[in-house]
């Protein structure tokens, strides 16, 4: 599958190395509105234990519900030093319709903070020069734009999020208050709920144990 073939590799080295941990809340900034959704999330990625990161509310972010991004003080720390900040929208304008996180519900959340640990994931395997390239292009490609969006999908599947990836999609696409054009935009630059389910099937296929025959 083209969304998948280049990350695959790195899933499974990540995911056979990761150990359970209890989250390590010293390194966490979490407001109380969203704790039992982030800690929810935050249990599927055990690599993440160590890492820094701040949820942080802001009144609004062009394009977007949620947004990872290294904090710009460690950006030229070594990558496995670095700190991230999750920026969530306070109050979330799609096309002529205003929610709030309130609004919404907890799985939702669970599986938006999820797709953005995913993007987390994705920038701790990059060199800061890595990052400078990946930023440029984000600004300018929207090939690359989904190409970055459907590998935070596919990370946040990959560490067994398929069910809220899933029910945070068909949130979107079934709710009749937002529109088409958001809606067709979802569609374009993110999985689809069927190939969710596929990935889902097939990390299942993968888990599961060989069956070896009885001998006679």
């Amino acid at each position: 599958m083209l969304l998948t073939s280049f990350i695959k590799p790195i899933l499974y080295f990540t995911l056979s190395m990761a150990t359970a941990q209890n989250i390590d809340l010293d390194n966490k900034i979490i407001p109380k509105n969203i704790e039992q959704e982030a800690l929810e999330a935050l249990s599927f990625y055990p690599e993440l234990a160590e890492t820094a990161i701040e949820f942080k509310f802001k009144d609004n972010i062009k394009k977007s519900t949620m947004q990872a991004q290294p904090r710009f003080a460690s950006f030229f720390k070594r990558k496995e030093n670095r700190e991230y900040v999750i920026l969530i929208s306070r109050n979330i304008q799609i096309e002529g319709e205003r929610f709030t996180m309130d609004d919404i519900p907890s799985d939702v959340k669970i599986g938006w903070i999820g797709h953005e640990l995913g993007h987390v994931v994705d920038y701790s395997h990059r060199t800061n020069m890595g990052m400078l390239i990946f930023g440029l292009k984000y600004l300018f490609s929207s090939a690359h734009i989904k190409e970055v969006e459907r590998a935070a999908d596919t990370f946040a599947i990959a560490h067994g999020m398929g069910d809220y990836i899933l029910k945070t999609k068909n949130f979107i696409l079934d709710n009749a208050d937002l529109s088409e054009k958001y809606k067709e935009r979802i569609r374009r630059l993110y999985i689809s709920p069927e190939e969710v389910m596929e990935l889902i099937n097939e990390n299942k296929v993968h888990e599961e144990p060989e069956i070896v025959g009885e001998k006679d």
